[in-house]
């Protein structure tokens, strides 16, 4: 697996991040079972950062806490048969990494989100990756239906990486 990280700011969080990125990430590509080796991009930004990506790829001109721009679609989330064979251009030529798609986060939203909720830092930020890395596998929470499977398994891996409310 391949994090490629973009800091536009500091992110000033009171964990290393980086480190928690990472094993997030990858205990996410193995719960759900990817079959491929994967490459992901991780930028973090401030709320101007983020507002500006919204603005110009959702045209929603406000800031938000995570977006997730996968590169991949599936017939069902979560299911990965066929990934080779419609999606052999996504295969990063040099590391043989499927190209899953992009994360971006707002530090700043993060912290306020961990006030906000009274956890920890670490528990939020470990949630946004969780999130759009759920995301870039297919999962949604537009509807009642899609959100009733997403949100429990968001909640399922954090348990499971002991990254839970404080």
């Amino acid at each position: 697996m391949s994090l490629n990280i973009e800091k536009e700011i500091e992110a000033g969080f009171d964990f290393d991040w980086e480190c928690v990125a990472a094993e997030v990430v990858s205990f996410v590509i193995e719960h759900e079972n990817f079959p491929y080796e994967a490459e992901i991009t991780l930028t973090l930004t401030d709320d101007e950062g983020i507002r500006e990506i919204n603005r110009s790829y959702r045209e929603i001109d406000a800031p938000t806490d995570v977006l997730s721009f996968p590169l991949l679609s599936y017939e069902r989330a979560g299911e990965f048969d066929g990934l080779e064979e419609d999606y052999g251009d996504n295969f990063n030529p040099d590391s043989g990494e499927i190209m899953l798609g992009d994360i971006v986060i707002s530090a700043g939203r993060a912290k306020e989100q961990a006030a906000a909720y009274g956890h920890s830092q670490k528990r939020e930020f470990a949630f946004l990756l969780v999130h759009s890395m759920l995301h870039l596998f297919g999962y949604d929470h537009m509807t009642p239906e899609d959100a009733a499977v997403m949100e429990p398994k968001q909640e399922e891996i954090l348990e499971a990486m002991h990254i839970v409310r404080d």
